[in-house]
């Protein structure tokens, strides 16, 4: 199950957006917006919306391939326009994406900051278009839950 958050915040007089996809490896792939359809997105909203989801389903075909399990994957996407608030006339200015991953096995950390990586760096066609219109960061979290005794 994919399920995407959505806020605003103001930051240094720009506007940022801000959306998180969370993906549970169990279910069908299935996407919703919290409290908001998303029909009503508006076209800056749908960029950063297609290009988490571009990113996490990679992400998520490159672990299967690999044959990597994840316990969790949280997919956050922002990006920063040039006007206080959401205009036709609004431009982006910088685009973050950050990718907050728990493993079940120490050993695994490693293979998914890799795949993460490829992801970002080379087959995530919307990061790559991105990277046209303004500069694009990105941060990885990767986590284990393994228990040592």
């Amino acid at each position: 199950m994919i399920i995407v958050f959505y806020q605003t915040y103001n930051q240094k007089n720009n506007f940022v957006m801000k959306l998180s996809i969370t993906i549970h490896e169990k279910e069908n792939r299935y996407f919703a917006l919290n409290e908001r359809d998303i029909a009503h997105l508006n076209p800056k909203e749908y960029l950063l919306y297609s290009t988490a989801l571009c990113a996490g389903l990679t992400l998520q075909t490159i672990l299967e391939k690999e044959r990597i399990k994840v316990k969790s994957l949280e997919i956050t996407m922002s990006g920063t326009i040039d006007t206080e608030k959401v205009e036709g006339k609004s431009q982006f200015i910088s685009f973050n994406i950050n990718y907050n991953i728990e493993c079940a096995h120490l050993s695994d950390q490693s293979k998914v900051g890799h795949a993460v990586q490829l992801t970002t760096d080379k087959y995530c066609g919307n990061l790559q278009m991105l990277r046209k219109i303004a500069p694009v960061s990105h941060e990885i979290e990767i986590v284990s839950t393994e228990v040592t005794a």
